[in-house]
């Protein structure tokens, strides 16, 4: 286990999540301290998703507790997800909506001010590069700028934790690049739990990695552990989640 700096913003304490007898999360125990981002890695069905559910708070634990922010995400959800900025895998977007439309939508629904709400949308706009986009229908976006909306969305109202789902899933190349370049500048304040198959990315972006398979966490410390004398990321992958 890695030494924490700073307060813990995520904390997964013995969070379990069960299907009848299918365990989808089984004993998972982490936290992610302020200023950190945090690389989470498991092959396909592993339970990545299942757990920054429950993390949180869209799906309740069959067992254990999540914290963001010090707040249980079961008990006191609402001020948890004043701090946090969650951006799921494939995360909806209303398509017959303009990204300044939706931007606005989620402005009142978050409760900003009409000052605030104005000063915050310029800026993820201009943070997330849509100001060419910004009055087109996000049905007729490409998948990059679609991505960049929801990142937009997610960064509206300031959140302290940011925990994202395969930020970088379907972009081509130039897109990734952009996509990883808004995430490290974020990492400089943010707390980031970052998901993804791209184990370039990792490297690029995070430190520290957490590893899940088949439920169980089997992995938790510096990305340059599992990098000693050249050795490739995908290597240590294939064999920590080997079956």
């Amino acid at each position: 286990m890695t030494q924490q700096q700073g307060p813990a913003m995520i904390e997964a304490i013995g969070l379990s999540k069960y299907y009848g007898r299918f365990a989808a999360v089984e004993d998972v125990s982490f936290q992610v301290s302020q200023g950190e981002v945090v690389a989470f890695l498991g092959p396909n069905g592993a339970g990545k998703s299942t757990t920054m559910k429950l993390l949180t708070g869209y799906l309740a634990p069959s067992s254990g507790t999540a914290r963001i922010a010090g707040h249980d995400m079961t008990n006191d959800r609402l001020a948890g997800a004043a701090k946090l900025g969650y951006l799921p895998e494939n995360g909806p977007l209303y398509a017959d909506m303009t990204p300044r439309a939706l931007l606005g939508f989620f402005a009142d629904a978050r409760g900003l001010s009409k000052i605030r709400r104005k000063e915050r949308i310029e800026e993820v706009v201009e943070l997330c590069s849509l100001g060419s986009v910004i009055g087109k229908p996000i049905g007729k976006l490409s998948r990059g700028y679609r991505q960049r909306v929801g990142m937009a969305q997610v960064l509206l109202h300031e959140p302290d934790v940011l925990i994202l789902d395969e930020p970088t899933a379907g972009l081509d190349p130039n897109q990734i690049h952009e996509v990883r370049e808004t995430i490290r500048k974020l990492g400089r304040s943010k707390t980031i739990l970052l998901s993804t198959h791209i184990l370039q990315e990792v490297e690029a972006m995070a430190a520290r990695a957490l590893f899940i398979n088949e439920g169980h966490l089997i992995f938790d410390g510096p990305i340059g552990d599992l990098t000693r004398e050249g050795r490739p990321l995908d290597e240590s992958f294939r064999e920590l989640t080997a079956v």
